[in-house]
């Protein structure tokens, strides 16, 4: 290797100095023109500079009776609010009404609470009481074909019951035997 290069030194020492002489001469073109004299900007005043006039704000929405306010005050009658008012007071108490969360459903008489089985939450028992399902016997007599039945109609929450075996959690749970509940499912 070292006679290839004894043979070949003019042109590659050559080729050497042309690279070095380039590379000085591209870090030059690079860093040195960054070092000279630099363009100053021209910057606007703005409204957050010292002596400069506080923002403007919509006085209207800041004066305007809050939802709540105006719920309260929605049959207090014309003399408060006269005409458009009264339309914009009970579309406030719309409002509240629709932000406001709906009371949670109370079991039926005969129904038992099927958000104690593991794995049914409260909007999973709504739903198996939009279905007609309320109690834990109802459960522990399903089929092979009743699982399927009501299975389907889970939507998303389809597989559940077998996956937490909801059928014999409800063997349990229909006769009240909590102790052996416990024992399998852990606690209530």
């Amino acid at each position: 290797m070292l006679e290839l290069f004894e043979a070949n030194w003019p042109a590659s020492g050559l080729a050497l100095a042309l690279a070095v002489v380039l590379l000085l001469l591209a870090g030059w073109w690079l860093f040195g023109r960054s070092g000279g004299s630099q363009r100053k900007r021209h910057r606007a005043p703005d409204a957050l500079d010292e002596g400069a006039a506080p923002a403007t704000r919509n006085q209207a929405l800041i004066d305007a009776p809050s939802a709540v306010t105006a719920a309260a005050l929605a049959d207090t009658g014309p003399g408060i609010f006269g005409g458009i008012g009264e339309l914009i007071a009970a579309g406030a108490a719309h409002e509240v009404q629709a932000a406001s969360p709906p009371p949670a459903p109370t079991p039926a008489a005969g129904s038992d609470d099927l958000a104690r089985i593991k794995g049914v939450g409260p909007k999973l028992a709504a739903l198996l009481g939009q279905l007609g399902v309320t109690s834990f016997a109802q459960i522990a007599a399903w089929s092979e074909a009743d699982i399927d039945r009501i299975d389907i109609q889970l939507g998303t929450f389809e597989g559940r019951i077998r996956r937490d075996g909801w059928v014999e959690q409800c063997k349990f749970l229909a006769v009240g035997d909590t102790a052996g509940f416990e024992g399998k499912f852990g606690r209530l």
